[in-house]
């Protein structure tokens, strides 16, 4: 056996990525002016030091679990979806549509309704890249990029011309009613110390049971067994008797509606209204939480919470320490993506040869 253990693949080569990630945001830091270790300490106690830092960071997390794992099911098929924005945000539409469409009698019928809404505009957006995919030949990088900016403009297109308030200049839907509202850490565990506006509400156990059905279809179905086989040799599932058009479909359908998803907790649970650009760029941060998480449910939760932390952990730096600016912020997030992304192979090559020779030796 010539390659590392599994456990190194998932667990070590993320952690020496990330460390090397923070060391370089350290030297950034200092370059400014400023302590990187306390910089660390405001952004790990402004993340997770009090109720107040977890309701945003697990907000956050909700957000990048979604689109980390319709990343991850895309992969899977050797598929590089990154439209996760636009798709989140025509997710955000069915969201706003199913909510302002039907007087719903309780918070948890219109969850399940958002769902279904969210999930089918979400993979309805995705429905086309991956059409010109599996029977054009289009390179699915190209045109998921490009439904982004599509998406953006019909979003912003709707908002002013369909569904703007009479009398309003906000480019935003009306707030959905009162019965959709759904209930936030607040209103479900207040003995914790979360505050009535925190963001953090039940989309997030929505997240959490995506991601087991996600492990679910991907390791425990035929379709799931079809669609790994198919992202490791297309001539050999192909051989196989797998449809590759059905494949392509399938897997972009349902990473699409795992991005549309994402609307729900931002739409439906925060805002509560349908408002431009809802996303934030949650679709780009999906990409890196599914590489850190190398594609596995388990992976993606942990991914998505550490840049959840990212976020909200650089909001209170920002604010506590005036010199670290919002772009200084991007910085350091970007550097974790480049480290786990871009630069994987950097550790990666190193650690494979390290363990080959660990193995001839012993």
């Amino acid at each position: 056996m010539d390659k590392m253990p599994r456990w190194a693949d998932v667990a070590l080569i993320p952690f020496i990525n990330l460390l090397l990630a923070l060391v370089v945001s350290g030297l950034v830091v200092l370059y400014i002016g400023e302590s990187p270790l306390e910089a660390m300490a405001i952004m790990v106690r402004g993340s997770v030091g009090s109720a107040y830092g977890w309701g945003y960071t697990l907000y956050y997390a909700t957000n990048f679990i979604f689109t980390g794992l319709a990343v991850a099911v895309a992969f899977h098929a050797r598929m590089f979806n990154i439209g996760g924005e636009g798709q989140a945000a025509l997710g955000g539409l069915g969201v706003a549509v199913v909510c302002l469409s039907i007087p719903w009698p309780h918070w948890s019928l219109a969850l399940i309704g958002a769902i279904v809404g969210a999930a089918a505009f979400g993979a309805a957006w995705a429905a086309i890249p991956a059409y010109l995919q599996a029977k054009r030949g289009s390179h699915i990088v190209i045109t998921t990029i490009m439904f982004n900016f599509i998406a953006s403009a019909l979003l912003v297109y709707l908002l002013v011309n369909v569904f703007r308030v009479p009398g309003s200049m906000a480019p935003e839907t009306a707030r959905f009613a009162e019965a959709t509202h759904l209930p936030n850490a607040y209103d479900v565990a207040p003995w914790l110390g979360f505050s009535r506006s925190t963001p953090l509400n039940v989309s997030f156990v929505v997240a959490l049971l995506a991601c087991i059905g996600v492990w679910l279809l991907i390791w425990k179905t035929r379709l799931g067994y079809e669609i790994r086989a198919y992202g490791h040799s297309q001539s050999a599932a192909v051989y196989a008797g797998i449809n590759p058009v059905r494949i392509i479909m399938i897997s972009m359908l349902i990473s699409g509606g795992l991005s549309g998803m994402m609307a729900i907790n931002g739409v439906m649970g925060e805002a509560e209204r349908l408002v431009i650009d809802p996303v934030q760029g949650a679709g780009f941060v999906g990409i890196a939480v599914a590489l850190m998480g190398r594609s596995h449910p388990i992976g993606v939760f942990l991914a998505a919470l550490l840049f959840g932390m990212l976020y909200q952990g650089g909001a209170e730096l920002e604010f506590e320490m005036p010199a670290v600016s919002r772009e200084m912020l991007l910085v350091i997030q970007a550097l974790v993506i480049l480290f786990t992304g871009a630069l994987d192979n950097m550790v990666r090559t190193p650690v494979e040869r390290l363990f080959l020779a660990m193995r001839k030796g012993s």
